[in-house]
């Protein structure tokens, strides 16, 4: 039985984009939990993430709950697009790297090849979006 490129035995299908940054880990932080960041990752209208509990919903209709929040490490929340039948788990890091900062968007639980190859793309997309947005401060 050949192993299938992004599906585990602990977490299903999940995806997982990376990038390191050109800014200090602190400064990463605060644009990803400002209302303007929280708009590119989460979506337009989700507000920013706050404590555990805290529970969110976008514009576009996706909805989830902060699992865990750790300051200037993780957030931890659960992802569901209103034309989805089942939640997923989604987790931002932010890693210091001496005066860069690797920032990682770790999605699990998603529905199969097709739903991971489209959140992979998505995923991309964001880093691009928060590179961009934190090289025009």
């Amino acid at each position: 039985m050949t192993k299938e490129v992004g599906r585990t035995a602990d977490a299903g299908w999940q995806v997982g984009v990376s990038r390191t940054l050109p800014h200090p880990a602190a400064t990463v932080w605060e644009f990803l939990t400002s209302r303007a960041g929280a708009e590119i990752w989460l979506g337009p209208g989700a507000g920013v993430p706050g404590g555990k509990g805290e529970r969110f919903e976008t514009a576009g209709g996706t909805a989830g709950e902060v699992r865990s929040f750790r300051e200037l490490d993780r957030i931890r929340l659960t992802w569901r697009p209103k034309d989805w039948d089942h939640d997923s788990t989604v987790q931002v890091t932010v890693s210091p790297s001496g005066n860069r900062t690797v920032v990682r968007f770790h999605q699990e639980w998603l529905a199969g090849a097709e739903e991971r190859a489209t959140q992979r793309e998505y995923w991309k997309g964001v880093v691009d979006r928060v590179a961009d947005a934190l090289a025009a401060r």
